[in-house]
């Protein structure tokens, strides 16, 4: 089992210290938002099992459903092949988004022609 510590050395993390999250449904593979982690909220995340973030607008970890109840159990995360974004596989507890859609990516479809 990795450990924080290993996850984090293993991570690119930007100028801000942050990696951008994708959230993804385990039981169907639908994206449900996009989301900035820190160090810290990335290790509150296994501390906790639910997702954690880094809100970059309020400067503060974000434990995802705190207020709401729409928490995320976390099954699985893994990093892309530049080390620079992680997708966090997860069992969403409500919807994922503020709007009260189950994905942050119900705003709209843009259809492209080929």
């Amino acid at each position: 089992m990795t450990t924080i510590a290993e996850l984090g050395s293993q991570i690119s993390w930007n100028d801000q210290g942050l990696v951008p999250a994708i959230i993804q449904d385990e039981s169907d593979g639908r994206v449900l938002m996009m989301a900035w982690m820190s160090f810290e909220s990335l290790a509150k995340t296994f501390e906790l099992g639910e997702t954690v973030f880094f809100s970059r607008s309020r400067n503060e970890l974000w434990h995802k459903g705190a207020t709401s109840g729409n928490t995320q159990a976390v099954s699985k995360i893994e990093f892309d092949c530049d080390s620079d974004s992680l997708l966090i596989q997860v069992s969403a507890n409500g919807p994922a988004c503020h709007t009260g859609k189950n994905s942050c990516f119900d705003a709209g479809v843009v259809e492209v022609n080929r």
